[in-house]
């Protein structure tokens, strides 16, 4: 596996203790609502002041560090991330730094997601899996980006939560699922990317099978300080590439068992 500057400074990412809770399967899938709406305008108001915010955070957060893809920077700008943390956070919705969202996790700082987002190299007709719903930030960002996100939470009622918020500001595109992300969602695959946003000790299987050819999956793997994979399907097999130091909070669920 090439390794690519691990030396630079660990990026430290949304979620600060391990899930605690039970492994849900077969659960239910919540779709966002299908009125004609598009994803891109939310349902609710989005205060010129907000909007200033979140263009400031794009330009100084996560564009001067880098992320140039034209099509997530304007993602960024779109998605009213103050509505994806609870209000007493609102205030520091575009900061640089993660919040805390409930059930002791948190939504990642900026720079975090635009990175994670450009580097799965998303296209128009792109079917993307995510392991980790949170607060449904990440899956409304890639919403905007591709043709349909399925999104798995293990967190009962954070799943719920952000399923209604998705449903809510019309993300129409976005199915959540209550569940065990590491067994991934066979039965809508293959996915051609596949994003990750807790950390196991290994590369799951059977996200690897459920990628199509060419597909990406983006997971950071290792305990304590982690390393960001990417992973392309080839015809030749799975190449992996080192991105850069990471910090999750650990898979739970069946994951702890490999």
């Amino acid at each position: 596996m090439r390794t690519k500057s691990l030396t630079q400074r660990v990026v430290w990412f949304a979620v600060a203790l391990p899930l605690l809770w039970p492994v849900v399967f077969h659960a239910p899938i919540f779709q966002a609502g299908t009125e004609a709406r598009s994803a891109s305008e939310p349902a609710v108001q989005d205060p010129i002041s907000q909007r200033k915010a979140r263009e400031k955070m794009v330009r100084q957060q996560i564009a001067a560090r880098g992320v140039r893809d034209a099509r997530v920077l304007d993602a960024l700008r779109k998605v009213p991330r103050h509505l994806f943390v609870p209000m007493v956070m609102q205030p520091h919705a575009y900061q640089d730094t993660p919040l805390p969202i409930g059930y002791a996790q948190m939504i990642s700082q900026p720079y975090v997601v635009g990175f994670m987002t450009e580097a799965l190299k998303l296209r128009p007709q792109d079917r993307v899996l995510e392991i980790g719903t949170g607060s449904g930030y990440q899956a409304a960002v890639l919403s905007l980006l591709v043709q349909d996100v399925y999104s798995i939470e293990i967190v009962e009622p954070l799943g719920r939560e952000a399923a209604e918020r998705l449903q809510r500001l019309g993300y129409a595109n976005v199915k959540v699922r209550i569940g065990d992300g590491y067994k991934g969602w066979p039965e809508a695959a293959p996915f051609d990317a596949i994003i990750v946003t807790a950390a196991p000790g290994h590369i799951p299987q059977p996200l690897l099978d459920q990628l199509a050819p060419g597909g990406r999956l983006l997971v950071p793997v290792g305990k304590d300080v982690q390393t960001l994979v990417r992973v392309r399907r080839t015809a030749k097999g799975f190449k992996p590439e080192e991105l850069l130091g990471v910090r999750f909070v650990p898979m739970t669920g069946e994951a702890e068992k490999k």
